[in-house]
Protein backbone atom coordinates (compact mmCIF):
# COMPACT_ATOMS: atom_id res chain seq x y z
CA UNK A 1 0.00 0.00 0.00
CA UNK A 2 1.80 3.33 -0.80
CA UNK A 3 1.66 5.79 1.61
CA UNK A 4 0.65 9.57 0.93
CA UNK A 5 3.12 12.18 1.58
CA UNK A 6 1.89 15.51 2.74
CA UNK A 7 3.20 18.58 1.00
CA UNK A 8 4.90 19.77 3.58
CA UNK A 9 6.26 16.58 4.78
CA UNK A 10 7.83 15.94 1.11
CA UNK A 11 9.23 19.42 0.99
CA UNK A 12 10.93 18.72 3.82
CA UNK A 13 12.00 15.51 2.85
CA UNK A 14 13.53 17.13 0.03
CA UNK A 15 14.89 19.96 2.09
CA UNK A 16 16.79 17.49 4.45
CA UNK A 17 18.03 15.55 1.25
CA UNK A 18 19.87 19.09 0.03
CA UNK A 19 21.52 19.28 3.65
CA UNK A 20 22.71 15.93 3.75
CA UNK A 21 24.09 16.75 0.56
CA UNK A 22 25.50 20.16 1.42
CA UNK A 23 26.97 18.49 4.00
CA UNK A 24 29.04 16.23 2.27
CA UNK A 25 30.16 19.02 0.20
CA UNK A 26 30.91 21.13 3.29
CA UNK A 27 32.77 18.00 4.13
CA UNK A 28 34.90 18.22 1.70
CA UNK A 29 35.36 21.90 1.37
CA UNK A 30 36.34 22.02 5.06
CA UNK A 31 39.03 19.68 4.31
CA UNK A 32 40.48 21.18 1.48
CA UNK A 33 40.66 24.64 3.24
CA UNK A 34 42.57 22.76 6.26
CA UNK A 35 45.11 21.07 4.15
CA UNK A 36 46.01 24.64 1.94
CA UNK A 37 45.98 26.69 5.81
CA UNK A 38 48.04 24.52 8.14
CA UNK A 39 48.79 27.26 10.18
CA UNK A 40 44.97 28.11 10.97
CA UNK A 41 42.88 26.02 13.11
CA UNK A 42 40.75 23.39 10.43
CA UNK A 43 36.73 24.58 10.10
CA UNK A 44 34.59 22.96 12.21
CA UNK A 45 32.72 19.96 12.05
CA UNK A 46 29.42 19.95 10.41
CA UNK A 47 28.28 16.13 11.05
CA UNK A 48 26.29 15.10 8.32
CA UNK A 49 22.40 13.85 9.09
CA UNK A 50 22.10 10.11 8.65
CA UNK A 51 19.01 10.34 7.10
CA UNK A 52 15.73 12.53 5.54
CA UNK A 53 13.82 11.22 8.45
CA UNK A 54 11.17 13.01 10.63
CA UNK A 55 13.75 11.13 13.51
CA UNK A 56 16.78 12.74 12.58
CA UNK A 57 15.19 15.76 12.30
CA UNK A 58 13.53 15.51 15.82
CA UNK A 59 16.92 14.26 17.44
CA UNK A 60 19.74 15.85 15.14
CA UNK A 61 18.79 19.01 13.91
CA UNK A 62 19.61 21.55 17.58
CA UNK A 63 23.36 19.89 17.56
CA UNK A 64 23.44 20.40 13.09
CA UNK A 65 22.20 24.09 14.49
CA UNK A 66 24.59 24.71 16.35
CA UNK A 67 27.66 23.36 14.11
CA UNK A 68 26.46 25.50 11.67
CA UNK A 69 26.73 28.05 13.73
CA UNK A 70 30.28 27.65 14.89
CA UNK A 71 30.93 27.25 11.13
CA UNK A 72 29.35 31.10 10.72
CA UNK A 73 31.26 32.47 13.42
CA UNK A 74 34.72 30.78 11.82
CA UNK A 75 34.11 32.31 8.89
CA UNK A 76 33.59 35.80 9.70
CA UNK A 77 36.70 35.55 12.32
CA UNK A 78 38.81 34.30 8.93
CA UNK A 79 37.24 36.66 6.79
CA UNK A 80 37.77 39.57 9.13
CA UNK A 81 41.96 38.79 9.44
CA UNK A 82 42.56 37.64 5.86
CA UNK A 83 43.82 40.60 3.45
CA UNK A 84 40.75 40.65 1.33
CA UNK A 85 43.46 41.98 -1.29
CA UNK A 86 45.09 38.72 -1.70
CA UNK A 87 44.81 36.41 -4.10
CA UNK A 88 41.89 34.74 -4.68
CA UNK A 89 41.39 31.53 -2.63
CA UNK A 90 39.50 28.70 -4.19
CA UNK A 91 39.55 26.48 -1.47
CA UNK A 92 38.18 29.52 1.14
CA UNK A 93 35.30 30.53 -1.80
CA UNK A 94 34.06 26.48 -1.52
CA UNK A 95 34.19 27.00 2.22
CA UNK A 96 31.84 30.16 2.31
CA UNK A 97 30.16 28.57 0.05
CA UNK A 98 28.85 25.53 0.69
CA UNK A 99 28.66 27.50 4.33
CA UNK A 100 25.92 29.84 3.05
CA UNK A 101 24.21 27.08 1.15
CA UNK A 102 23.62 25.20 4.35
CA UNK A 103 22.34 28.21 6.39
CA UNK A 104 19.82 28.91 3.43
CA UNK A 105 18.64 25.20 3.78
CA UNK A 106 18.68 25.74 7.71
CA UNK A 107 16.52 28.56 7.63
CA UNK A 108 14.32 26.81 5.23
CA UNK A 109 14.02 24.05 7.31
CA UNK A 110 13.34 25.92 10.42
CA UNK A 111 10.69 27.69 8.82
CA UNK A 112 8.87 24.31 7.63
CA UNK A 113 9.24 23.05 10.98
CA UNK A 114 7.27 26.22 12.33
CA UNK A 115 4.70 26.07 9.74
CA UNK A 116 3.73 22.88 10.66
CA UNK A 117 3.95 23.17 14.51
CA UNK A 118 0.98 25.75 13.72
CA UNK A 119 -1.26 23.24 12.45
Amino acid sequence: MLEVVEPMELRLVQLLGSVITTTCAYTLARLEFAMKHRELPAPPLIERLPDASAESLGERWSVFEKQLDDARRFLRRIDDSRNKRAVYDPSYAWLLRTTRELDQYARAVRWVMTVDEGR
